[in-house]
């Protein structure tokens, strides 16, 4: 499992030109299933979104998480994260999950940071997206799992 996580001032998700998810304040999700991803890798990976604590305290300094700040979250599945760009030019998305089995893992992925008591919204699985966001800092980190 890859996860990009971007601290963001607003994002947004459109399909054909039509505005289907959007943020404020809060992260944006690129979140890539790869083979052999299971429950225990989902829990891991939902335990440290949630606990990142990468917003900026009264301070300014990257200290608190995203329930301190009330902040969304916008949740991309984001299938070309597989690729580790070795070998050659043009990527391969072998180590990528079956389509099926990771568009279930997403729903799952989605319904419990839910469950946790996030406010989650969701690009459109499959779907040609076209996504939009004000990053704020620039703060971007990659979970590797």
């Amino acid at each position: 499992m890859k996860i990009v996580v971007q601290r963001v001032q607003e994002a947004s998700v459109s399909v054909d030109n039509e505005v289907i998810s959007a943020i404020g304040n809060g992260l944006l999700l690129l979140v890539c299933f790869e083979q052999g991803d299971d429950d225990e890798i989902l829990n891991k990976a939902m335990d440290k979104i949630t606990k990142l604590r990468i917003f900026d305290d009264a301070d300014g300094r990257m200290n608190l998480d995203i329930k301190a700040v009330n902040g969304e979250i916008l949740s991309v599945s984001q299938f070309t994260l597989s690729w580790d760009g070795t070998g050659g030019h043009r990527p391969s998305f072998e180590k990528s999950m079956q389509p099926q089995e990771a568009r279930l893992k997403y729903a799952l992925f989605n319904r419990e940071l839910r469950n946790r008591g996030f406010n989650v919204k969701e690009g459109k699985f499959g779907a040609f997206m076209k996504v939009s966001l004000i990053n704020d800092g620039p703060v971007t980190f990659l979970l590797q799992y």
